[in-house]
């Protein structure tokens, strides 16, 4: 994670964060249209492929990179049509599935959630040791609103087979929250008991610190006084104990390893700025080197304008 000595890297919003091989592939696909759109001729189903291939080894960044992928091709058809092609494919049947639920996540509903589910559980048969189709399983839970034993039990199957899943942990942070089936002392609570018993730099280090953002941006959005008073959410012992943990290791070189991590370091900088200790804020800006992860900018409108004016108030590279 390189740090700026003077000078400053012009933000931009990218998905795929710190992950060269899928940054290339993007580009790739990208570059087989004159549309704007991604491609989704089999030629590009077989990079897409061999990415995924590459990566059946690290189940981190093979979260990371289904999730991008997921995300940018959640338009298409293309998996879709891999996966009929190739219906012994895990990996065919994995992205497939989380295209068609991020898809459904957009639209407000699902076009065929039981053909995600068989899509997610005939990949779980081919691949048994694959946490990928539990991590999509887990996340339709949470859209159709299932019960908390269901979605737990698929959140203890993605753990099995990968201890530290950051979108697990995320997801279930989110399940648990008030927008979703539950409320804030159990997000914290939660949020508590993840902290107590994960190492400080695993792949899911920051599902603390999210639950803080993501009660502050709650009193954020309510508007008027209490949006105004907002910023003394930093003072209370549990907010400033978090950042506190999360400010004096995470922009140190080389201390997270995961594929998220700068979306981690932009989660940092953000609740640091929202703190007013800008003094702290610097280094992680610099560690980020204007590589913007979409929240928890965008709650305050572009997150890329939200991320500049954030990093210029912190007074880096001035």
């Amino acid at each position: 994670m390189a740090f700026l000595s003077s000078r400053r890297r012009r933000a931009r919003l990218v998905l795929e964060l710190g992950d060269a091989a899928l940054s290339r592939l993007l580009k790739s696909l990208q570059s087989t249209t004159n549309t704007g759109t991604i491609a989704t001729t089999d030629l590009c189903m077989a990079q897409i492929s061999r990415l995924l291939d590459q990566s059946r080894a690290d189940w981190d960044r093979r979260t990371h990179q289904l999730s991008v992928l997921a995300y940018r091709l959640s338009g298409s058809h293309g998996p879709r049509a891999w996966a009929t092609r190739e219906p012994r494919n895990a990996s065919a049947l994995v992205l497939s599935a989380w295209t068609q639920l991020e898809r459904g996540r957009s639209r407000g509903r699902l076009e065929d959630a039981a053909g995600i589910a068989n899509s997610c559980l005939r990949a779980a048969e081919l691949a048994p040791e694959d946490p990928t189709p539990w991590v999509v399983l887990l996340g339709l839970s949470r859209l159709e609103r299932r019960s908390l034993p269901e979605v737990f039990g698929l959140w203890h199957e993605v753990l099995t087979r990968d201890r530290w899943n950051r979108e697990a942990y995320l997801s279930i942070l989110r399940y648990l929250g008030p927008e979703e089936m539950g409320s804030r002392i159990q997000v914290l609570d939660f949020a508590d008991e993840v902290r107590a018993r994960t190492p400080a730099n695993a792949p899911c280090a920051a599902t603390e610190l999210t639950a803080q953002v993501l009660q502050y941006q709650s009193v954020l959005t309510r508007g008027g006084v209490e949006a105004l008073m907002a910023r003394n959410h930093w003072s209370h012992a549990s907010a400033a104990q978090a950042l506190d943990r999360a400010a004096h290791t995470w922009a140190r070189p080389g201390f997270f390893h995961h594929a998220a991590a700068l979306a981690d370091l932009n989660l940092l900088a953000y609740a640091l700025m929202a703190a007013e200790r800008r003094g702290e804020a610097r280094p992680v800006f610099e560690a980020i080197n204007g590589t913007v992860a979409a929240w928890p900018w965008s709650v305050g409108g572009d997150p890329v304008s939200e991320f500049e004016k954030a990093r210029i108030r912190s007074g880096t590279g001035v």
